[in-house]
């Protein structure tokens, strides 16, 4: 059952059903008259929502006021600069953490996710926090998180731990074909099955 084009779609329940790339929810939104920014979930909900409710734009969530007004993008930062609720990772930011901790420094989602949650505490606590963190690499069995909404690389690992044997560019054609499927709640997601995909 190939996934039908959005105009013969009639609920939001039969959207949910398939994956769709950022770039096609886009596409849609635009031909349905909808918002096109935010998140590839945020559009997705928008596309269910109008589906379900006579093509109306869903109500967007009150913002978050922000109180800070510091500049991360232009004030020099220093080991005693307090993260506030504004905290922007921009080039700034990197560059800083970078000629402190080195060339290794990456931004990953686990470091970015401790220093929103972290406000008052200090960039000298941002650096020890991501040194932490990057020890955890010591430990043979450890993998970084890998964010709910990247399908793609969850499927890869999880299909190349189960299958050890196979190469990076077989297993995307298990991707290829899986993704053209009905999913529950449009994830894909990887199953021991997945090996017999594309078999006559």
């Amino acid at each position: 059952m190939p996934k039908p084009n959005f105009e013969d779609i009639k609920t939001g329940e039969e959207f949910n059903q398939w994956y769709w790339l950022k770039e096609e929810l886009v596409e849609i939104c635009k031909r349905s008259g909808l918002p096109i920014h935010g998140r590839k979930f945020d559009l997705r909900d928008r596309i269910m929502f109008a589906l379900d409710n006579d093509g109306k734009i869903k109500p967007e969530p009150k913002k978050r006021k922000v109180k800070s007004k510091f500049n991360w993008s232009k004030s020099k930062l220093t080991k005693d600069t307090r993260i506030t609720d504004n905290v922007s990772f921009g080039p700034n930011f990197r560059n800083f953490m970078a000629n402190h901790i080195g060339g290794k420094f990456r931004c990953h989602g686990d470091f970015m996710d401790w220093v929103k949650s972290n406000e008052g505490k200090t960039l000298k606590d941002a650096i020890q926090q991501w040194n932490i963190l990057e020890m955890r690499k010591d430990n043979p069995d450890f993998k970084l998180d890998i964010a709910e909404n990247n399908m793609y690389s969850q499927y890869i690992r999880d299909f190349l731990d189960d299958n050890p044997n196979y190469a990076f560019k077989d297993v995307k054609k298990y991707w290829l074909l899986k993704k053209e499927l009905p999913m529950k709640n449009g994830f894909v997601k990887y199953e021991k099955s997945d090996i017999t995909l594309g078999e006559e």
